[in-house]
């Protein structure tokens, strides 16, 4: 357009100018031919010529104003178009810069100047490379040498090459530079700040490092391949062990180019039927090859589908199962075999009763023996439990020689063994068997140096003739069993319908037990023990006693043993302790309790404990418990015993041992352990005065006794002989009938009131016609006496003495003084040969209401109601 004007400008000048030029050389060519005065055809035609030059002055002026406008108009754009170039330059988020082929900076945007900290002043059109990559050296946003970064980025530009590099600054930003050659020569540079995807790049490597750490780490074979082309792209470290590659060497190939074809088929067909299921797939105890040889491996796939839903990748996971497998098998085998013996074990030996069992049924019979190794704790104790453990290992091999084809031998465990003998339908023929299992048992043993022999109590059951189901056959042979050890041991038992009825029993007195333990069903009764020399009541014996609902009160000797098989004997020793101490603490401060303590009690190291919170609960002085012990605690555990012995003896309490010589009576005891006293058991008290015997170990008890500051009780005191006999033995206390049964806590409070602070006092027990005859027993105390020389009342009755006055009262013709009966009467006590008899007085101002009388008849007080 700019051009098309500019022609025309100029055409029409030319023809102006042309026309003038035209018209002055006319009339000059007139003038010359000496013509003065111009022709009239001149003077039109120069002023055609004239006016065609004003026409096209005026066409020219017309056009060069329109088209200086078009000019002043396309500056305006140029202008415009320069702002809105600018303004998108410098709001880039990229710096830009333009040299040219020298080098110089022909242009660059803000964001340049600002991603740098650079002065526009230095950074200007014209500014060298190298003096802005100077600039940006002194700014501190530039390492290295300027000169050679500028020569290496101008090399390149002048290659034609195209570079990149990403560059860290001072402050932590990192920024990718791009330099782009121009096809005329110079480049353009653009700067983009790459800060965050550095970062981003960075955390995901790191994260992507972590993963794969994790995933190296996980004790499975795990691999990744594509699902098209079933080539590998990742595998852990495990696929490495287990494929002996490099995870290098395995991505990028299928399992044909890294297993066997066999396997590699295998794989491929897993592969494929998980996609057409498109599920996992779980496949378990697969046979895999490996480096190592054949594993167990448990195999896991899934698929991971793109966007479209197509499967993408297929993830498998490996799980090596064989050292699992190895130890379910072993886990299996312990399950059903003893560990020491490699025996059957209870589990095992159960199902192969049930197989016999069923087979019994029709008709093929067996015998069920059950094998309890006699006093092997002993052996234990003494050696130690490796030579026990060699003892039982060598046990079971005999026990195995001793099987036929069919039969099996079982450990139950400890010293337990049981034994299924196929086809043992004849009673004489598992006789024979079980013999010879008694004679192998009982040959000698060899174990590590110690020659040691054994014995074993044996219970047989005959299936089906001693069960009617499996649980009872094997009751039964149990039940056979115990009582093979209850008939003294080394010996055996065929099951008897008598011993369940024996089993039933016991466990219905056990039911019995537990529910008066709860219930609180059981009574603390006292018998006090006498000192022979002062005739003084010195303490009381506790003694429980069980009244049984409908059975009445059983004796201890029936229910103690129960009550220490099933340990029940350790929380009614508790209340016992806790009862008596109580009781006692009410009683005059020199009368002492003596409270029986169980072995069963001894195993528990709390005694001590559970005795001094009863002493401090009850208030009781230490010093008045006594704890009664058997030799049989010494004898299961000595070690044990003693030390929580010496532990009750630090408390305070007395230590008595009780029926000695009647056990496995041993002097190294009282050697051991400094007891207190000694109480010598009713079966040599008995006969004391009968047998010299007797009396010599009463004697020689008595004398051990004194040398090692014992005292000595007698048990079972029940005559007058017998207690002047152990008088002169030297036996320090007594305790019987002789003086008193065992009473209940109230009768035998009074008793202290009654004997004048514990003198000894043996009353009447019946009466005839106003005399009164002793007995042995002694037990009756009261008397009461009405008309002289009449008997009102005979029997004694706890509370009976006191309060019931109407009773006992003596009458006088029916008269009252002042609001009571009352007769004069006395009475005095004489001796006849063992028969008491009453006498009238004269006194008219009293009355007897209770005599007491005692050692050989004598009088010892008597209680008057008057005054």
């Amino acid at each position: 357009m700019q051009r098309r004007m500019v022609l025309w400008l100029t055409l029409g000048g030319s023809a102006l100018v042309a026309g003038t030029i035209f018209a002055i050389t006319m009339i000059l060519g007139n003038l010359c031919a000496g013509e003065t005065r111009p022709s009239h055809h001149l003077a039109l035609i120069a002023a055609m010529a004239v006016l065609a030059g004003a026409v096209n002055m005026v066409i020219f002026l017309f056009i060069a104003a329109h088209l200086n406008r078009q000019l002043r108009d396309a500056q305006a754009g140029v202008e415009s178009v320069g702002l809105q170039l600018r303004t998108a330059l410098d709001n880039m988020q990229q710096g830009l810069k333009v040299y040219d082929a020298t080098g110089r900076l022909i242009t660059c945007n803000h964001r340049y100047i600002e991603m740098f900290g650079l002065s526009s002043s230095v950074v200007k059109p014209g500014a060298h490379f190298r003096d802005v990559m100077q600039h940006r050296k002194d700014r501190g946003t530039f390492e290295g040498d300027v000169q050679q970064f500028c020569d290496v980025v101008m090399a390149g530009v002048a290659a034609g090459r195209t570079t990149k590099k990403v560059m860290d600054v001072g402050d932590g930003r990192a920024l990718r530079i791009l330099n782009t050659p121009l096809p005329r020569g110079g480049w353009i540079a653009t700067i983009e700040d790459v800060t965050e995807k550095r970062d981003l790049a960075e955390e995901r490597d790191r994260n992507y490092a972590f993963l794969r750490e994790i995933i190296d780490h996980i004790p499975w074979l795990i691999t990744v391949k594509d699902a098209h082309t079933r080539k590998y792209l990742l595998a852990n470290r495990v696929a490495d062990e287990y494929l002996a590659r490099s995870g290098e060497s395995i991505v990028g190939k299928t399992a044909f180019d890294i297993l066997s074809p066999e396997v590699a088929q295998t794989v491929t067909e897993d592969d494929d039927g998980m996609l057409r299921s498109q599920e996992r797939l779980v496949l378990e105890a697969r046979v895999m090859e490996s480096a190592g040889g054949v594993r167990y491996v448990n195999s896991s796939r899934v698929g991971i589908c793109d966007k479209s839903g197509e499967p993408r990748y297929i993830i498998n996971v490996i799980e090596d199962v064989t050292e699992r497998r190895r130890a379910d098998e072993e886990i299996a085998h312990m399950a059903h075999y003893d560990l020491l013996t490699d025996l059957p074990n209870r589990t095992l030996f159960r199902e192969q009763i049930a197989r016999e069992y069923e087979k019994a049924r029709q008709g093929n019979w067996f015998a069920l023996i059950y094998i309890d190794v006699d006093e092997f704790k002993s052996i234990n104790d003494s050696l130690g439990h490796h030579i026990g453990d060699e003892l039982l290992k060598a046990l079971a091999g005999r026990l195995r020689d001793c099987l036929s084809p069919g039969d099996l031998v079982a450990r139950f465990g400890g010293d337990e063994f049981a034994v299924i003998r196929s086809g043992g339908g004849d009673r004489g023929a598992v006789e024979v068997f079980v013999n010879r299992i008694q004679e192998a048992i009982r040959r000698p043993y060899r174990c590590r140096g110690h020659q040691l022999s054994v014995d074993a109590s044996i219970g047989i059951a005959l299936a089906p003739e001693h069960g009617r189901n499996l649980d009872q056959l094997v009751k039964n042979a149990d039940l056979a069993m115990y009582s093979a050890k209850a008939d003294g041991r080394r010996t055996h038992r065929f099951f008897e319908p008598a011993m369940e009825a024996s089993a039933n029993a016991r466990l219905a007195m056990e039911q019995d037990l537990r529910r008066a333990v709860a219930e609180g069903g059981f009574e603390v009764y006292y018998q006090p023990f006498v000192d022979l020399r002062s005739d003084r009541v010195s303490g009381c014996e506790a003694l429980l006693r069980w009244r049984h609902p409908s059975r009445g009160l059983i004796s201890s000797t029936e229910f103690i043993p129960v009550a220490e098989y099933t340990s029940l004997i350790v929380e009614i020793g508790d209340w016992v302790l806790t009862m008596a101490c109580r009781e006692a603490a009410r009683w005059p401060s020199h009368i002492r309790i003596a409270v029986n303590v169980s072995p069963v009690q001894l195993k528990y190291e709390t005694l001590p404990l559970k005795i001094a919170s009863a002493l401090a609960t009850s208030g009781l002085d230490p010093r008045r418990l006594e704890l009664e012990i058997t030799e049989a605690v010494l004898i299961r555990d000595d070690e044990a015993a003693l030390a929580i012995l010496h532990q009750l003896r630090d408390l305070g309490v007395r230590i008595s041992l009780d029926d000695f010589g009647t056990g496995y009576s041993s002097l190294s005891y009282l050697r051991r352990f400094p007891f207190d006293k000694i109480k010598i058991d009713r079966s040599f008290v008995a006969d004391v005065t009968e047998s010299r015997g007797a009396r010599v170990i009463v004697q020689a008890v008595v004398n051990i006794a004194t040398v090692s500051n014992m005292t000595t009780v007698a048990e079972g005191v029940e005559t007058e002989a017998q207690r002047e006999l152990l008088r002169r033995l030297g036996c320090t206390e007594m305790q019987g009938y002789l003086f008193s049964k065992p009473k209940a806590a109230a009768e035998v409070a009074r008793l202290f009131q009654e004997s004048g602070a514990g003198r000894v006092a043996r009353w009447a027990a019946s009466a005839d016609h106003g005399g009164v005859q002793t007995d042995a027993a002694g037990d009756l105390r009261s008397l009461y006496v009405s008309a002289p020389g009449k008997i009102n009342r005979t029997p004694f009755l706890p509370g009976a003495c006191e309060g019931k006055r109407e009773a006992a009262a003596a009458r006088t013709g029916g008269k009252r003084r002042k609001g009571r009966e009352s007769l004069g009467l006395s009475a005095r006590i004489h001796e006849n040969q063992g028969n008491l008899t009453v006498d009238p007085a004269h006194d008219e101002h009293s009355w007897l209401t209770r005599i007491v009388v005692g050692r050989y008849g004598r009088l010892v007080r008597a209680r008057s109601s008057a005054g």
